[in-house]
Parts: C-alpha cells; structure tokens; sequence
C-alpha cells in the first residue's frame, strides 16, 4: 500500500509540510509507504478545457501532472496538503489538481484522499472544503480525523506547538492506514470496485416544448 503526499505550498518545508510528515510517519509506522510530492515555486498551468486528454490520458503540457498520471496506479491513497491563501488553497495545487482529475477520469475512483489545511488563523475550513470536492466527485472515499484536518502557525516551529493540530494529523493517519488495510482486506476476499452505470451528464436547461 502506498500514499502520495502533495505538499502545494510554494515553502518546501514549511507548515504544510510540517503536517505532511505527521501523517506520513503515522502511516509509515502501520507498514504503509510514502512519497512527498513538492509542486515548487514555478507557476503550475491551469487547464484550458482543450480536451485532448480525453484521447490520450495524458494532458498535453508536460510537467508533473503526467507524472502522477502515469503512476496513478501505484497509489492506493491520496492526501493533499495547502497553506491558507484568502480563504482557499494555493493556486498551484489548485491548477495541478484541476488538471489531474480531469485527466484521470475514472482512475481514481475507490482510491482513498485526504486534505490537510495550514492556516495562520482563520480560512482553513473553506480551504478544507474546497480540496475535499476532489475527492468527493471522484468516488473516493474521503479519510477524517478527530477534527477538521488543520495545523495553525506562521512557522513550521508554530506548528510543532500546536499539539491538538499535530494529534489530528496522526489521528488521520491512523484512520488512512485503517481504511487502506479493510480495502485490502475486502479486495483479497473477492471484493471488487462498485460497479457503475454509465455517467450520465445533464444541464439545467430545459427546452420549451
């Protein structure tokens, strides 16, 4: 079994990451393994709806998300980590995230995700929130915690303080480790993936008749 970790704070090892590796050492310590995924401080292009990765299953620009996509099967499990910017996440791991779940279309479905929220006071439930959509629309079940899966601080030793925030992230890996090993258990049992109908896609328009 194995995590990714994606650290979209433009600070490598900063609060978010400081969060990041909570999760990552409770998870290691239930025999699951970990990678930390770093987007860096380079602008990360948003999708432009070109649809080309409905042909390929790849997007065309080539940059970390086709990385991901093309390891997508290595993953069991995905936790998404974002400092506070107004009251949402960054813009790199948003354009990064847009991009990687449009392109994996049903890939990720039965996969298990995760956010997790540094803020240096208020936002981290809208922020929360709105990393949590991907997983929701994606059919993958969501991991919680103790509480809503935040961090506060201005400084990685801010957050090293804050012990409440810190028990929720090993509270979390627990539960990912938990969920990850009845997975397994079901799928060696003969227990597969839901099985689904066709997508069906509506709008509210409707015409005069």
């Amino acid at each position: 079994m194995k995590v990714l970790l994606i650290n979209g704070s433009p600070n490598e090892y900063g609060c978010t990451r400081t969060a990041l590796d909570e999760v990552a050492a409770t998870l290691n310590a239930r025999a699951v393994e970990t990678e930390i995924l770093y987007l860096g401080r380079h602008p990360v292009a948003g999708c432009i709806a070109c649809m080309s990765c409905a042909k390929t299953g790849r997007c065309f620009r080539g940059d970390a998300v086709n990385d991901i996509l093309s390891r997508i099967d290595e993953f069991d499990g995905f936790v998404v980590g974002s400092p506070v910017y107004y009251s949402g996440p960054t813009g790199q791991i948003v354009s990064f995230l847009n991009r990687l779940f449009f392109a994996a279309g049903g890939r990720m479905a039965g996969k298990v995700g995760a956010a997790v929220v540094s803020c240096r006071r208020g936002g981290a439930s809208a922020t929360f929130e709105q990393l949590n959509q991907y997983f929701a629309i994606a059919s993958m079940p969501i991991v919680t915690s103790q509480y809503w899966n935040s961090v506060h601080g201005s400084t990685p030793d801010d957050v090293r303080k804050d012990a409440e925030g810190l028990q929720t992230m090993r509270t979390l890996g627990e539960n990912m480790a938990w969920l990850l090993r009845c997975i397994d258990a079901g799928r060696r049992a003969g227990v597969g993936l839901p099985s689904y109908e066709p997508t069906v896609r509506t709008n509210f328009i409707a015409a005069d008749r």
